[in-house]
């Protein structure tokens, strides 16, 4: 019976444990190296040797173990480090408590008046400003998909703006955001 080469025999399983048990004063020198605090160096060690346990059957006899073992500690490391720099220590929760977010129910709403005074708006109008101030098209670009005059685009635009502040009661940039009752809690977060 001829075995599959891609299972470890006992015997592959044994060298792998040795070679890899024979690099491991090598493999914490480097972690020290590289992060300086034998706590937070055990840490990556150890979980390197997680990793390469794990991914035995990637590893192939008589190669360089420490290398590969060398390999994957840099790259866990690397990785441990980007994740880092996507967190914020809080220990105390001196951040938590400073966060704040305006309720989620208000942004719907709005944007649900915002749908249905777009709908109420001549075809013509609502069309020049979808593409002109949602799809990110130039006036030219506008004029041009629409097939008219580059002046009628603008027109079509600017009274859509104007038919919008019109049915939505806005009169200019303060109205958006926050009303007068959340404003203050959730500018507290950005004053400190």
């Amino acid at each position: 019976m001829e075995r599959d080469k891609t299972t470890p025999t006992q015997q592959d399983r044994s060298g792998f444990k040795r070679e890899m048990l024979a690099a491991l004063p090598s493999l914490r020198a480097f972690a020290m190296s590289l992060i300086g605090r034998h706590d937070r160096a055990d840490d990556l060690v150890q979980d390197t040797i997680m990793k390469a346990w794990a991914k035995q059957d990637h590893f192939e006899m008589g190669t360089n173990m420490k290398a590969w073992l060398f390999t994957i500690l840099r790259n866990e490391l690397y990785s441990q480090m980007r994740k880092r720099g996507r967190e914020v220590q809080d220990s105390d929760g001196y951040f938590t408590e400073s966060l704040a977010q305006h309720p989620a129910q208000y942004g719907s709403l709005d944007l649900q008046d915002f749908r249905q005074a777009l709908d109420r708006l001549p075809p013509d109008q609502r069309e020049a400003i979808i593409l002109v101030g949602a799809s990110g098209f130039s006036y030219e670009e506008a004029a041009e998909i629409c097939g008219c005059a580059l002046g009628t685009i603008k027109s079509r635009v600017n009274r859509a703006r104007q038919r919008l502040q019109d049915m939505l009661q806005v009169s200019g940039e303060h109205e958006y955001g926050p009303d007068a009752t959340s404003a203050p809690v959730t500018s507290r977060a950005f004053i400190s």
